[in-house]
């Protein structure tokens, strides 16, 4: 995925801008734009794609907090003028995508929302932000996945230099607590746009007790379940992610979906 650097932002931005609402995807806390990318490549012929590189990792430290990132994300928006949006968020990703439509009700259109925070996470411990063990790093990301053959050693490498540099680590730590302490159950309610839960019945970070909470505090919501898939569907899972994203995303532009739940 090629990236680029504008305004002091780096992000991928593909596809024709059209007057559909532009899709905004959001990366977990040690995730990075690039595990969207078979997602940007179904998505690119249908609408403008954009995928930010959140700073979580060189945020000022004043900011680094859940809401330091809702900020981040509601600035990109607005100096990119994106107008109304579409938002997709993978973990810490859904639970910003949550915040900033709490915040900004009027200009965002759609949610999807794949392995979410927001209400309740397996707690992996500042520890892992820690150790400077790739073995240690390699066994704790492997809980983020279904198949193991995704912990690649690119993967286990880049979140080794994350939390070898103390200043990053000191970060990843201050959010992974400020997330902890968001729990969004009784303001789900206020969210009234067509929500999305794409989910894998094998996540172990936000198991599937999480997604029916979801579905059932959101007003309007659809839940979808994929098999033999952890907390990250749209690395393990993407054809069936890009199915389900299509297929949403059409309904949403074009008529609201009903609430369902679907196995």
């Amino acid at each position: 995925m090629r990236l680029k650097h504008s305004l002091g932002y780096e992000f991928s931005d593909t596809g024709v801008p059209t007057d559909k609402p532009a899709i905004v995807l959001l990366h977990g806390l040690l995730g990075d734009p690039e595990g969207w990318s078979d997602i940007v490549t179904a998505l690119t012929p249908h609408y403008r794609v954009l995928v930010p590189r959140l700073p979580i990792d060189r945020i000022p430290m004043r900011d680094a907090n859940v809401h330091g990132l809702v900020d981040f994300v509601q600035r990109f928006v607005t100096d990119l003028e994106l107008g109304k949006v579409i938002l997709v968020g993978n973990s810490l990703g859904g639970q910003i995508a949550l915040l900033y439509t709490l915040s900004n009700a009027d200009s965002v259109v759609g949610l999807t929302l794949l392995g979410s925070s927001g209400i309740d996470e397996l707690e992996l411990g500042t520890t892992t932000f820690k150790r400077r063990d790739r073995a240690f790093i390699r066994k704790h990301a492997a809980k983020t996945f279904y198949d193991p053959i995704h912990v690649t050693d690119a993967l286990v490498e880049r979140i080794y230099q994350l939390t070898t540099n103390r200043s990053c680590a000191v970060r990843l730590i201050r959010m992974a607590r400020s997330s902890r302490n968001i729990n969004l159950s009784d303001d789900l309610e206020h969210i009234n746009v067509p929500t999305a839960l794409i989910w894998g019945t094998a996540d172990q970070i936000t198991p599937r007790e999480v997604a029916y909470t979801f579905s059932t505090c959101l007003p309007m919501c659809e839940l979808h379940f994929i098999d033999e898939c952890g907390h990250a569907p749209m690395m393990e899972a993407p054809d069936v992610v890009n199915r389900l994203l299509l297929n949403f995303l059409q309904r949403v532009v074009h008529e609201p979906s009903p609430s369902i739940v679907t196995a």
